[in-house]
C-alpha cells in the first residue's frame, strides 16, 4: 500500500474541508488534520496563549505535533486541510513527507472568486477560527490580494507526485476516486 500525504490548497470556502472529510470517509486508514479545527480549539480554549501579533505559532506547533504523531505512530494516510497558499511552506512540508516515505498529492481548489463570495454570504460557518480577520469576506479579499501580489501561489505539477485541480465542484467525486486508486484501494 502506498501511504499518501494529501494537501488541500485553496481559498476560504472553496470546499477543502468538505473534500477532506469525504476523502477520509472513502479512503480507509486515513486521518484529516484540519488547521481550522485546531484554530477553533485554540481560540476557544487557550485564547490567553495566543500570540498577540504575528503568526499563530501555537497552531503551528499543535499541527506539527499531530502530523509527527500521525507519521511516526500510525500507518494512516494523512489529509492536511488548510489554505497552504505559500509555496515555500508547502514545499517544505512536502519535502518532509517525502523524506518519511509518503507519496504526495496536492488538490488545488481553483473555484471562481464570485462563487466563493456567494458561499460566504450564505454560510453559517463560525468565525471562532479567525484571529486576525473579523469575517470570511475579509479573509477571501486578503487571499485574493496575496495571489495578485505574488505572496501566495497556486500549486504546480512540479511540487508533488500527483496534482489535481478542482475548477468545479462536480469534479470532486472523480478526484476522490482517483486518489483512492492511487492509494491502492478500490474506487467507490
Amino acid at each position: 500500500m502506498k501511504r499518501l500525504a494529501i494537501l488541500t490548497v485553496g481559498k476560504t470556502h472553496s470546499g477543502k474541508t468538505t473534500f477532506a472529510r469525504e476523502l477520509e470517509r472513502c479512503l480507509p486508514e486515513s486521518v484529516v488534520i484540519d488547521r481550522d479545527d485546531l484554530a477553533g480549539f485554540i481560540n476557544t480554549r487557550y485564547e490567553s496563549l495566543l500570540p498577540k501579533q504575528g503568526a499563530n505559532t501555537l497552531k503551528d506547533a499543535l499541527t506539527r505535533t499531530l502530523v509527527d504523531y500521525a507519521v511516526h505512530e500510525s500507518e494512516k494516510h494523512i489529509i492536511m486541510c488548510n489554505n497552504y497558499s505559500n509555496r515555500e511552506g508547502r514545499l517544505r512540508m512536502l519535502d518532509w513527507f517525502h523524506q518519511k516515505g509518503l507519496v504526495s498529492v496536492l488538490v488545488y481548489f481553483n473555484l471562481p472568486d464570485e462563487l466563493l463570495y456567494s458561499r460566504i454570504a450564505s454560510s453559517e460557518r463560525s468565525t471562532a477560527i479567525l484571529r486576525k480577520s473579523k469575517s470570511f469576506d475579509v479573509v477571501l479579499t486578503r487571499q485574493i490580494a496575496d495571489l495578485q501580489k505574488g505572496h501566495a501561489e497556486p500549486s504546480t505539477e512540479r511540487e508533488s507526485e500527483y496534482l489535481f485541480v478542482i475548477n468545479d465542484s462536480d469534479e470532486v467525486p472523480g478526484t476522490i476516486q482517483k486518489i483512492v486508486q492511487i492509494a491502492g484501494g478500490k474506487s467507490m
